[in-house]
């Protein structure tokens, strides 16, 4: 069965974005000197990965633009009509990604924001997840997450470290 896989950076504080929604602050420093030999490749993660879900907070900030080639679930409120790769979902996301799940493809990735993560972590069905901590302590901003679900017991798959970004990969036991 194709795997649900969030991938998404945050602050040490457990922060993903600015209170404006802005992520200028995602990036290391130039000392590789702590670097892993298994440096993290975004673009291979996209190889495997057919559908991307979104917020209509990313795609508002034109997020969407980098998934040309990959369909695009918006979960939003807004009444949109789906174009290109993009479809717009107003009604429950988990459940529509949850049977796109089932059909045959390849992993879809959830690529933010929190009240979306939320939803999935609320439903349990998150697979694995896939979190760059940047270094830096942002003390407000839009939370990773929300707090309220069952606890979901991972484990540690692998572990690399670029430029000062720690990413940690679990898997949902």
């Amino acid at each position: 069965m194709r795997k649900i896989i969030m991938n998404l950076a945050m602050s040490l504080d457990g922060f993903i974005a600015n209170e404006d929604g802005s992520f200028d602050w995602i990036k290391g420093y130039e000392d590789s000197s702590l670097n892993t030999d298994n440096p993290y490749n975004y673009e291979m993660l996209l190889e495997d990965i057919d559908i991307v879900v979104m917020g209509k907070r990313c795609y508002e900030q034109d997020m969407h633009l980098e998934f040309a080639d990959i369909t695009v679930y918006v979960a939003t409120h807004s009444s949109i009509s789906d174009y290109d790769n993009l479809k717009f979902c107003s009604s429950e996301i988990v459940e529509v990604i949850k049977e796109e799940q089932q059909k045959p493809g390849k992993d879809i990735m959830l690529f933010g924001g929190g009240q979306l993560i939320d939803a999935f972590l609320k439903a349990d069905c998150i697979d694995e997840y896939i979190i760059g901590l940047i270094p830096v302590i942002l003390g407000k901003g839009r939370p990773l997450f929300y707090g309220g679900h069952p606890p979901i017991e991972l484990k540690l798959e692998e572990y690399m470290i670029d430029n000062g970004i720690v990413i940690l990969r679990y898997v949902n036991r």
